[in-house]
């Protein structure tokens, strides 16, 4: 029997292995490594998919969150108000620039950024919110940044995990999950639902300003080479990672409405297990599933993580 992947990256490639292929072939006949052609591609084409103004490519999801940070110009002792569940690169990058981190509680259902929670955690030392659109469903921006344009804070949307998905307004109208608030960031790492083969990642904005001063903070802090005008660091996206993700990115799509009709299979399938609840889909949200979490009452979880290994069934167990 062949294993059963959480990700089966293999499989996805073979579907569309000629043209990867060529692209990586490409990239090798060039020897353009670093900022080839294909990098600023990507960006074009990411910024058109994401319906935003900048698209700063960087070296992965970490990394865009603290060029996002330093560009907005944070500074040590500055609170930021973090979703207390979710992984740790959303607050390692707080720590790292020595701000303070302020965790609040998520929503049951969601398990993102719950907006009371938020409301009570913020003082006069908060400078950011940092909501995570966890596993592929979107946070309620609404709210938040309602909260936010109260007390002028600015929002950095964590939108790793979440690539693809629509926020849906009260009056109908969508937008791209990581295009709502001040900037939004995000990650290529391979098994994200755009994923390349190594590391990668981005930042998105319609901020003018602020696009010029991440893309050079990305780059060592120049905008022009030799001339350092700022404290930066060395984050780019290389050019093999940009070419892969060229070739993804009008896959994207179809690879979320597979992802969706597993899960509307899942949901039929689990629907009047006493001892599962299905993943929650807010109405303001058409979940990307980057992943198809279950809460399980009443279940050795460990045990069945290892039935379902003895019969070559993989997948994550962690609690996040």
């Amino acid at each position: 029997m062949k294993p059963i992947q959480m990700v089966d990256l293999k499989t996805q490639y073979h579907n569309i292995k000629p043209e990867i292929d060529k692209a990586v072939i490409d990239v090798l006949e060039s020897s353009a490594f670093i900022a080839g052609k294909p990098v600023q591609q990507f960006a074009e084409a990411f910024a058109a998919y994401m319906d935003v103004k900048h698209v700063i490519p960087c070296a992965n999801g970490t990394d865009a969150l603290q060029i996002a940070m330093m560009g907005l110009g944070l500074q040590p002792g500055d609170e930021v108000i973090t979703p207390s569940f979710t992984y740790i690169a959303t607050t390692e990058v707080v720590a790292l620039l020595r701000l303070k981190p302020v965790f609040v509680e998520v929503d049951a259902k969601t398990f993102c950024m719950d907006p009371e929670s938020l409301r009570k955690a913020i003082t006069s030392k908060t400078k950011a919110i940092v909501p995570v659109h966890l596993y592929g469903h979107a946070a309620n921006m609404e709210a938040i940044m309602q909260i936010a344009q109260e007390h002028n804070l600015y929002v950095i949307e964590d939108n790793a995990q979440a690539t693809g998905c629509d926020y849906i307004y009260k009056d109908g109208t969508k937008k791209k999950t990581g295009t709502i608030g001040t900037v939004g960031t995000t990650s290529f790492f391979p098994s994200k639902n755009l994923g390349c083969y190594g590391d990668g990642g981005a930042i998105v904005t319609n901020d003018d300003e602020l696009a010029v001063k991440m893309r050079m903070i990305a780059n060592h802090g120049q905008a022009k080479r030799y001339y350092h005008e700022m404290v930066g660091c060395n984050s780019r996206l290389d050019t093999l990672q940009a070419a892969i993700l060229n070739i993804k990115l009008p896959h994207l799509d179809s690879y979320i409405a597979a992802r969706r009709k597993v899960a509307d299979y899942y949901d039929d399938t689990f629907a009047n297990h006493p001892k599962i609840t299905t993943p929650y889909r807010a109405p303001y949200s058409n979940h990307a599933f980057h992943q198809y979490t279950l809460l399980l009452e009443g279940v050795d979880r460990n045990g069945l993580v290892e039935y379902l290994a003895s019969k070559q069934i993989l997948f994550s167990s962690n609690l996040k």
